[in-house]
């Protein structure tokens, strides 16, 4: 009991001493190795631990099982929308739907972005998303080129586009050295997933 009070406590504190961001820039997480979202939801614990407000915009995750959805909706300041048709291997086509679905997440990123109401905005898989051609590069390069100064943009995925990684301000490439998918070992549930 006394562990729940101080964690309310502090998350009160955190709320009452919030000051915006004076100073926001543009982060790129990508590469073939693990931990791209999982620094996407680093970024999003620890602005929210210090009072920031934090939107997260799923472009490849509707409905799907994750244990970072489960636990963002507990922690201040933090909200998400998720689009798109759920983990998926590149297709062949897309379907219109799921370009369309690309395109409103790519929309709702810019209102939050725009809103006034957000500190961080995360694009959870965007790069990837833009990479297999279901968003036009120039309409996310765009987007970062509009965000406003006091935004922190966070975009993950896998296949970044040259010109989203010069956009940029920080670009940090996942390096796959070794991974268990490769010896057939499946996600596992609160470690992957």
């Amino acid at each position: 009991m006394e562990n729940e009070k101080q964690v309310a406590d502090y998350c009160h504190s955190a709320a009452l001493t919030y000051e915006p961001l004076k100073r926001g820039l543009t982060q790129v997480f990508t590469g073939g190795g693990k931990g791209k979202t999982s620094a996407g939801i680093g970024t999003a614990v620890r602005a929210s631990g210090r009072g920031y407000r934090v939107y997260i915009v799923y472009f490849m995750n509707q409905n799907y099982d994750s244990g970072e959805q489960e636990v963002l909706h507990c922690l201040p300041g933090v909200k998400w929308a998720a689009f798109g048709p759920g983990l998926v291997r590149h297709p062949e086509s897309p379907t219109p739907e799921v370009k369309a679905k690309a395109g409103q997440a790519l929309a709702e990123a810019r209102r939050a972005m725009l809103s006034g109401d957000w500190d961080v905005v995360i694009m959870d898989e965007v790069n990837i998303v833009t990479g297999w051609g279901w968003l036009e590069t120039r309409d996310v390069v765009q987007l970062i080129k509009d965000r406003p100064e006091h935004v922190e943009l966070v975009l993950t995925g896998r296949l970044a586009p040259q010109e989203v990684i010069d956009a940029a301000d920080l670009v940090t490439e996942m390096v796959k050295v070794k991974h268990p998918y490769d010896r057939g070992i499946p996600a596992r549930r609160g470690i992957e997933y």
